[in-house]
């Protein structure tokens, strides 16, 4: 066995170890609480073993951000393999994936407002191209799902498409489940109902005549 690809297989460990001790302070504590030194503790590596993959605390929110990506965009590969499924559907499957991700405590949540997070992340190419790869099947499922009938086709599909990313961070998710009063699955469902569905009531059917 060569001592190269043994070294790339550690850093691969290493780093892999990284991203998910981030991913997890993310979906716990959130990214202005998230300190290097909890990550590198977490990862169960020293802090200056974790600043040889990684430079600052903006690339390590990029890192996992494009891990959650990779994993969102292989759900919507596997959807589109299913040619049965019609584009209504296939946004409900990824709408039910993002909240069963945050359920589990595996979705990272980033601040918008934090200016300099969202240049790094600007700056970040891997990042950016997973959002635009997923931006761009997600619209296309958009539009059609409003030429079918399922989605309502007077809002405007950009609307909707930032309404599904929002899902990833909904508070409503957290605060039901600290509750304890509902089973995680039920919580799942209603949210999934109230994204593609809304609040209002509809109104009753009217009934047919019989002559």
């Amino acid at each position: 066995m060569s001592v190269a690809p043994y070294r790339e297989r550690v850093l691969r460990f290493r780093e892999d170890a990284i991203v998910e001790a981030v991913n997890h302070l993310l979906a716990t504590k959130g990214y202005d609480l998230m300190t290097v030194d909890e990550v590198a503790a977490e990862a169960g590596i020293a802090k200056a073993s974790l600043y040889k993959h990684f430079t600052s605390k903006e690339e390590l929110a990029g890192a996992a951000m494009v891990r959650v990506f990779d994993r969102a965009i292989a759900h919507a590969d596997e959807l589109q393999r299913e040619p049965d499924l019609s584009a209504a559907k296939r946004i409900e499957s990824v709408v039910r994936w993002t909240l069963q991700v945050q359920m589990a405590g595996q979705m990272p949540t980033l601040p918008a407002q934090n200016a300099k997070l969202v240049a790094s992340l600007k700056a970040n190419r891997t990042y950016m191209s997973r959002l635009f790869a997923l931006s761009d099947t997600l619209g296309s499922w958009i539009t059609q799902a409003q030429a079918d009938g399922h989605l309502n086709p007077q809002l405007p599909p950009e609307l909707i498409l930032y309404t599904l990313f929002a899902r990833a961070c909904d508070p409503v998710l957290g605060v039901l489940k600290a509750a304890g009063t509902h089973a995680d699955e039920q919580i799942v469902e209603w949210l999934v109902t109230t994204t593609l569905e809304g609040i209002g009531r509809r109104p009753a059917p009217v009934p047919r005549r019989v002559r």
